[in-house]
């Protein structure tokens, strides 16, 4: 027997599930009893994002946003924050408290705010009353399939039933969707099953708000980021962002692992003292790599909330499945796809909503052609040609700084100017 036949098997034995059943019914009687005695309150919006773990993305997007539009200066704001994410930041207005995420708070919360903001799957005791709406932002244009599209059951934590399952059920508590495009909006009413659903989820189509940040920027801010986060300057920098792999697990953790295929020292020695690496590896990884060996030139960015932050201040962009290439290609910036198990992951793993020999973007397999396509890439073998650019059409065609603004007024509508969705 399997790892992960074992796993499963101590998840589905007798004992576990009785008492995982008995938790999750005590914590749904607790919800219900917050639903009755909790008034709504429709000028109170909750932001959450991955879980709690961070702040960023379209939520921070939308809440940044609010925060500038006199319009919304009797609104109340709450952000759910795991204990960590909330020493690491501060929030930045005084109508914005913190709940601790998955606390009696935060259920609380959950009970009474008129809108809640998720880019994530909301919690399974979540159960959306009348008058209130969830508003599901996700987090990045998938490559891979994702929830009811995934086929294979390789899953190292739930099996594809389950998964499917999830997807369905979280679904019956969405009352709005965002998309930046029609791929999107096609790909997630397919993965979220949409058409079987049984209600109808609202698809707000104008735009990615977390992306407002990358068409605005200015040089000075991205200079103010990179000082910030010690990045030296005059370093050509290089942005190493991979997936987790599903059929790896975390040793002592229910999550998602990945190991690690990249030569550093080697690389390192490859392009020379001109070049730093910043290492982002997903956010459900829960990183062992020793950085110190590297004094700087391998710079930990696991700890970034912000993924804009990365993309603003590194040249070139080295990833594999993840959805960061569709976001970073606003930039119009050189990207490297390392994916040196692609057979096993399109044919084990997930697959691909589109054609990747269709991807205007160089594919890599081995260490050896990642350095030199590197180097090719820096030395003049990159430009944005008729490809890249029939690519952001396709993916991003409404990232253009304004998506946080249109969202809001299609969710909040301006009498008399309300805004057109999908």
């Amino acid at each position: 027997m399997s790892w992960r036949d074992k796993l499963r098997a101590r998840r589905e034995s007798a004992p576990v599930k009785l008492l995982y059943a008995a938790y999750a019914r005590a914590v749904r009687l607790l919800y219900r009893v917050e639903r009755r005695t909790a008034p709504l309150e429709e000028k109170l919006v909750l932001f959450e994002a991955f879980q709690g773990r961070q702040y960023t993305c379209s939520p921070k997007a939308l809440y940044e946003q609010m925060l500038r539009e006199e319009r919304f200066a009797d609104y109340r704001f709450l952000w759910a924050f795991t204990e960590e994410a909330e020493r690491r930041n501060p929030m930045p207005d005084a109508r914005t408290g913190v709940v601790r995420y998955n606390s009696r708070a935060h259920k609380r919360a959950c009970a009474r705010a008129g809108t809640i903001i998720t880019n994530s799957m909301p919690l399974g005791f979540f159960q959306p009353r009348r008058g209130q709406r969830l508003v599901e932002t996700w987090h990045g244009t998938p490559l891979k399939r994702l929830g009811c599209d995934i086929e294979v059951d390789s899953n190292a934590v739930n099996t594809a039933g389950e998964i499917h399952a999830r997807y369905r059920d979280r679904v019956q508590k969405i009352s709005v969707l965002l998309s930046p495009s029609d791929f999107y909006t096609e790909k997630l009413t397919s993965a979220f099953d949409l058409r079987g659903a049984g209600r109808e989820v609202r698809i707000v189509q104008e735009g990615y708000p977390r992306n407002d940040f990358l068409a605005r920027c200015t040089p000075e801010e991205a200079a103010d980021i990179r000082a910030r986060l010690g990045v030296p300057a005059g370093k050509k920098v290089i942005l190493y962002a991979p997936t987790f792999r599903d059929d790896e697990k975390l040793e002592k953790a229910y999550s998602y692992g990945f190991t690690l295929q990249m030569d550093f020292d080697h690389l390192l020695e490859t392009l020379g003292e001109d070049y730093v690496i910043l290492f982002r590896p997903h956010y459900f990884v829960a990183s062992q790599f020793d950085f110190a060996r590297y004094a700087g030139r391998v710079i930990n960015a696991a700890g970034v909330d912000d993924v804009n932050w990365l993309y603003v201040i590194s040249d070139l962009l080295i990833t594999d499945y993840s959805s960061v290439f569709f976001d970073y290609a606003i930039l119009r910036r050189p990207i490297l796809l390392y994916m040196y198990d692609l057979e096993r992951y399109q044919g084990q793993l997930r697959d691909f909503y589109i054609d990747l020999a269709a991807l205007p973007f160089p594919i890599v397999r081995t260490q050896e052609a990642l350095e030199q396509a590197i180097l090719d890439q820096f030395s003049g073998g990159f430009s944005y040609g008729e490809a890249y650019r029939r690519f952001n059409e396709t993916y991003t065609p409404r990232d253009d700084g304004g998506a946080a603004r249109r969202v809001l007024e299609a969710l909040f509508p301006i009498e008399g100017n309300e805004t057109d969705t999908k």
